[in-house]
């Protein structure tokens, strides 16, 4: 028996197929319309560089690995991880699991070596439970958990780009992201649909110890 679709997922369904991101990332043959956060992101503050470490988090489908890449050249590395699997993207090390596991952590850890990361890349977010107080603090855990790993592992004077939700916990997270960098910039690209709390937090210069 073929179950009928709930009206919202239909609406969600034309909207998304309407959505001239949508429309745009599939001429361009990009993996997503996400890509266009980063490509504004990008343009207007130079984070990516060649010759560049880079790890990207909460890859999947990996739009950002694929935009991100050739703008590293031939001698940058980009490592890229998240809980589903996905294609796999040319030049990219990819890694599947849940970074909130110690073991999958330690894998990302092991892939990038003793080596310094110049900028770590997260647009990880949970999957939504419906209820916003648990979905805000799952966020905000995930953004800790980049800023951990960031603050872990990369070079004086790198570079954190990480998707946040405004909510219960955000002034905080800003907070500690201002304590390890110099500067911490809220961007809200034109792609982020108006109507959602997302943003994202660019913090450069990092403070190393």
């Amino acid at each position: 028996m073929t179950q009928k679709r709930r009206p919202s997922s239909a609406r969600w369904i034309a909207e998304h197929e309407a959505d001239p991101y949508v429309q745009e990332a599939r001429r361009l043959g990009y993996r997503s319309r996400a890509v266009f956060k980063l490509k504004e992101i990008q343009e207007k503050d130079k984070l990516l560089r060649p010759g560049q470490i880079v790890v990207d988090l909460g890859a999947a489908p990996g739009g950002w690995s694929q935009y991100a890449r050739p703008l590293l050249g031939s001698k940058g590395q980009l490592f890229a991880l998240d809980i589903l699997p996905f294609d796999p993207v040319p030049g990219v090390d990819i890694i599947v699991g849940d970074f909130r596991e110690d073991a999958v952590l330690h894998q990302l850890e092991a892939k990038v070596g003793d080596q310094l990361v110049d900028v770590v890349l997260s647009d990880m977010a949970p999957n939504l439970s419906g209820v916003d107080i648990a979905d805000q603090a799952s966020s905000i855990y995930l953004g800790e958990l980049a800023l951990e790993f960031a603050k872990a592992h990369l070079k004086p004077k790198g570079t954190l780009l990480v998707k946040a939700f405004q909510g219960e916990g955000f002034d905080a997270y800003v907070k500690a992201m201002r304590d390890a960098f110099e500067t911490v910039t809220i961007r809200k690209p034109k792609a982020s649909r108006a109507r959602s709390s997302e943003v994202y937090l660019l913090a450069r210069n990092f403070r190393a110890v």
